[in-house]
């Protein structure tokens, strides 16, 4: 069958189950958006390139399907750049599809030329330069055989003018990818279980470190599993929330800079780690010759790469998550962690600083108590909260109980401001069922808020929660700790967000008293549309504990004890 390479492209994506594609045309791809119309793909306008990446992340991640961006050539390609490394550090499956110019015009720096292979080479798995409509399909296959299988991450896809509008053979099966130098499959060996479950059975204080490959892998039946034999505590990293029920008794909580203090004095007291789909970060580890001293340390991860890449470990299981954990299930032997809970108990004490009681309603209004509410009164298993970077997404993951898989969906490697609003619209477009929830900050809202129109022009019942402290909040506290409050560049002249969301059609309405959140949570559940509520919290509050940049992972700056503050106020 003769096709273009236009048409060629949306068959195949079409034959890869592709629903959704975001985009935004222009010259060097406008071949391919000229032959959109003979396709049943349902093409979702953005109003900036970026928010197609984060869309196409987002719909990833709710989905566990893989995401599409379209882009024209040169400023459109490049407009990507954010979304691609984004989608790279978290591991999310997405396929970006950009114009190029015309293969005879390559290297002559034409109109909206950019080399955005060359560009993107780092923050990919892998890209691709098509100047012959005959390569398209095989290139295509092999763009989405990359995408998902293995690590997941982005693949790019760059497609020259002239290869969109030439005609070729179209014969799918004969561009069944062929890739032998490329084999993800790894499986551990009999002698390398063996070693780890000998390290599970001598040791006396271990912990489970559960990251997203857990919920990449799906393998949340089986981490539980883990948990329930052997009695041993789990952390949780920041993208591994939900993995694992925040309410299980032997779910310790969130690790790292923002952790709960008795998780990183657990971790640093622990004789072995168990460390599952996570990379062991800089955020997660503190100083890494401090780093959990006196533990030996499991690894399992998918990744050869990331193996003794940050942390030297005893004993590496490289594999899909869920495939070894299913291997090690039959041998793993009870363990008796009584007395290891007990002692996490007592360096718990009654420092429950998520018990929101910790935080009374003094007249004031903080993100704590927006977050909290907002669980109680949305926690079910068909909540998705997206969260921007800053304060409010350390607040979110403290305060709000994650109990389900993939129900938080956040930028943890890359800390991408402006992240939320349009992976909140790839969400909804992957997930129509769920109650979509945008928890995001007033800068990184700002960033991205053109993308409001495109939840408008979609027709999404997408909820959106600004966080207002009119700072850049997380860059603020850095400033008040290690600065001497010296505010360079941080507060924000913010514009009137209830009359901007007003502007696009959307409800809006503001709250800055600690009974207001509830009734305004109420009411957007209950609208059949879209909903803004601009949230005016405390301008200086800030998030604890927090482990400084090079401090070790127990050196933990602890939220000031609130009766000698009022002592001091008095």
């Amino acid at each position: 069958m003769i096709k273009t390479g236009a048409a060629i492209l949306w068959e195949c994506l079409e034959r890869e189950g592709v629903q959704h594609v975001f985009g935004y045309p222009g010259g060097a791809i406008l071949p391919a958006y000229d032959a959109l119309k003979h396709s049943t793909i349902h093409h979702v306008l953005v109003r900036h390139e970026q928010g197609a990446t984060h869309m196409a992340d987002g719909y990833a991640r709710a989905s566990g399907r893989v995401g599409v961006a379209v882009a024209t050539s040169g400023p459109g390609a490049t407009n990507m750049v954010t979304g691609i490394a984004t989608a790279m550090l978290d591991s999310s499956p997405i396929v970006c599809i950009t114009g190029q110019v015309g293969s005879k015009l390559i290297g002559s720096d034409a109109f909206q030329e950019t080399d955005i292979t060359g560009v993107t080479l780092p923050i990919t798995k892998h890209n691709y330069l098509v100047t012959r409509a005959d390569e398209l399909a095989r290139t295509l296959r092999e763009a989405f055989y990359v995408a998902r299988s293995g690590r997941p991450g982005p693949v790019l896809v760059d497609i020259t003018k002239d290869a969109q509008q030439s005609s070729c053979e179209f014969d799918w099966e004969a561009a069944r990818p062929q890739l032998p130098g490329y084999r993800p499959d790894l499986s551990p060996t009999a002698k390398e279980y063996a070693q780890a479950l000998e390290l599970i059975k001598n040791s006396k204080r271990p912990v489970i470190l559960a990251g997203h490959g857990i919920l990449v892998s799906g393998a949340m039946r089986e981490i539980r599993e883990l948990a329930d034999r052997t009695g041993i505590p789990v952390a949780m990293t920041l993208l591994g929330l939900g993995a694992l029920p925040a309410s299980h008794p032997l779910n310790l909580g969130m690790m790292g800079m923002h952790g709960e203090a008795w998780v990183n004095h657990t971790i640093q007291d622990a004789d072995l780690l168990i460390a599952i789909g996570m990379r062991f970060d800089d955020r997660v580890t503190g100083s890494l010759k401090t780093y959990a001293p006196t533990a030996r340390k499991i690894h399992i991860d998918i990744d050869p790469a990331e193996i003794n890449k940050n942390v030297k470990v005893d004993m590496a299981l490289i594999g899909d998550v869920r495939e070894v954990l299913r291997e090690m299930m039959p041998q793993i032997e009870a363990a008796d962690c009584s007395d290891w809970r007990d002692h996490i108990d007592r360096l718990k004490g009654d420092s429950a600083v998520r018990d929101i009681q910790n935080l009374p309603d003094t007249g004031h209004l903080y993100a704590a108590h927006v977050i909290n509410d907002l669980w109680r009164e949305t926690r079910d298993d068909h909540t998705v909260v997206v969260t921007d970077v800053g304060q409010h997404q350390m607040w979110e993951a403290q305060y709000y109980k994650h109990d389900h898989p993939y129900s938080l969906i956040t930028s943890g490697g890359l800390g991408t401001m402006g992240f939320a609003l349009p992976a909140a619209i790839g969400a909804k477009v992957a997930r129509p069922e769920a109650e979509v929830w945008v928890v995001v900050g007033d800068g990184g809202f700002q960033m991205t808020m053109a993308e409001l129109a495109t939840i408008v022009q979609e027709n999404l019942k997408v909820n959106i929660a600004i966080i207002n402290n009119g700072y850049l909040g997380m860059v603020r506290q850095w400033q008040e700790f290690f600065y001497e409050r010296n505010y360079a560049a941080t507060p924000l002249l913010n514009p009137d967000f209830v009359k901007l969301g007003e502007a696009y059609g959307i409800r809006s309405m503001a709250v800055s008293e600690r009974a207001g959140v509830i009734p305004a949570v109420q009411t957007a559940r209950r609208h059949d549309g879209p909903v803004l509520i601009e949230f005016k919290v405390e301008q200086e509050d800030s998030v604890y504990p927090m482990v400084a940049a090079g401090a070790a992972l127990h050196e933990m700056i602890r939220r000031p004890n609130p009766l000698e503050e009022r002592a001091e106020d008095e």
